[in-house]
């Protein structure tokens, strides 16, 4: 298939998912959208289970592995999505929760990594190494579907700011960890660091100077924005900065996401306070708004249907379910050193740890790190692991982080 075929597809499955969502679930939609499709999915693979002569499986596996969904994903809708995220976070927001964030984002990834790490290896058999690579993958909550469920779950400000700013930011951490140690484990791959030194320049290469790339293309849309008032022009820079600043980033080896976000932050902020007029705003909103919703319904959608290229098991599907409850406790140490960390320095409430473990949702950022890992005897049950993983933390998380919320008592809102 054409990649205009493919996309054709998507798109078209996304909105009959949708409808049958709205119309029959309603269900928050992404979350919606991804039920139909794996529901789909395990129905085909049922259907050609009772009637073998179909052979349904192995053409949709292969349109599946046309779609590339890391490459889709990594170096495609990620940008967009992020960058659309990032420009509703406000600075000044974000800046009154910058420590809980930085530390979260860069601490909490590494505790993290180092506790499902180990617990991986024990629990499987895999090298240490190996399931290293495992725990960075898997660590950093997905923006994609924590902004989606957030918007739902009406958190109060504070809170919502907090998990917001450090799924942005801590995705573009763990990526970075992620090829550090992909670099160790299988040395003659496309990622490889040498020794502490190389993952020290990989590290500020990728995360520092992703994040000065932002900054500097955003500073720069927002200085021809603040001279023009032309809202279609004003929209199409600011597609521009997110597609192109995010391929650049790539093509100079610096970290995409982090780039995305550090330029969606400035235009969302800055550029919107004093370069653009009202109905830019208004029009800039809307674009985003509705870029969003159409991406996080194809992403959803797409890891849905990832299911036709999962190896399934019984001994992948036990480590995936012992995962799920790893993942859980690797999340709650990320979250709670900082927090213990901070606690002599500010006051915090007390159901920030328990709704930010839960709310600390995956997605389709570890399937596509998963997908990319070099060919192995342990992709195979770090790709369904990691599945099952993703696909509890969507669905069942996802669609119970609200009500947590409102049991918990919604406590006043602390700085």
């Amino acid at each position: 298939m054409t990649v205009l075929q493919v996309a054709s597809l998507l798109i078209v499955l996304a909105g009959v998912f949708g409808a049958i969502n709205y119309l029959f679930l309603k269900l928050p939609s992404a979350i919606g959208i991804l039920i139909v499709a794996l529901f789909a999915s395990l129905s085909v693979m049922g259907l050609e289970y009772l009637i073998p002569s179909l052979e349904i499986t192995d053409t949709i596996q292969k349109v599946a592995l046309d779609i590339e969904f890391s490459d889709a994903l990594l170096e495609g809708m990620l940008g967009l999505l992020l960058f659309a995220g990032a420009l509703h976070v406000k600075l000044g927001d974000l800046r009154q929760q910058a420590w809980v964030v930085l530390l979260m984002a860069t601490l909490g990834v590494i505790i993290s990594t180092i506790i499902v790490g180990y617990g991986f290896s024990w629990l499987t058999g895999a090298p240490l190494i190996i399931a290293l690579v495992f725990g960075a993958l898997i660590t950093p909550t997905d923006p994609v579907a924590v902004l989606g469920v957030l918007r739902e779950a009406n958190l109060r400000k504070t809170l919502e700011t907090k998990i917001a700013g450090e799924s942005l930011f801590n995705d573009g951490v763990a990526y970075v960890v992620f090829l550090v140690l992909v670099g160790i484990a299988f040395p003659s791959g496309d990622h490889h660091a040498e020794g502490a030194s190389g993952a020290l320049l990989l590290f500020f290469q990728e995360a520092i100077g992703g994040a000065l790339l932002g900054a500097l293309l955003g500073f720069l849309v927002f200085q021809v924005m603040k001279r023009i008032d032309d809202y279609p022009l004003e929209v199409l820079l600011s597609l521009g900065l997110a597609f192109g600043g995010y391929q650049l980033a790539v093509a100079l080896h610096m970290s995409g996401p982090i780039m995305a976000v550090v330029a969606g932050l400035f235009i969302g902020d800055v550029g919107v306070k004093y370069g653009m007029s009202e109905q830019t705003r208004q029009y800039l909103d809307g674009f985003w708004q509705l870029i969003d919703e159409i991406l996080n319904a194809v992403l959803f959608l797409l890891i849905g249907v990832e299911v036709f290229v999962v190896t399934f098991d019984m001994d992948a599907l036990l480590s995936g379910v012992l995962c799920i409850g790893l993942a859980l406790i690797g999340r709650a140490a990320a979250v709670t050193v900082p927090i213990m960390l901070l606690k002599p320095f500010r006051t915090f409430t007390s159901d920030v740890i328990p709704i930010m473990t839960w709310g600390g949702l995956k997605g389709g950022i570890s399937v596509a790190l998963a997908l990319t890992l070099p060919d192995s005897e342990w992709k195979p049950i770090i790709l369904t692991t990691t599945y099952v993983v993703v696909i509890f933390s969507i669905i069942v998380q996802g669609l119970t982080i609200a009500p947590l919320a409102k049991r918990l008592g919604r406590e006043p809102d602390l700085l």
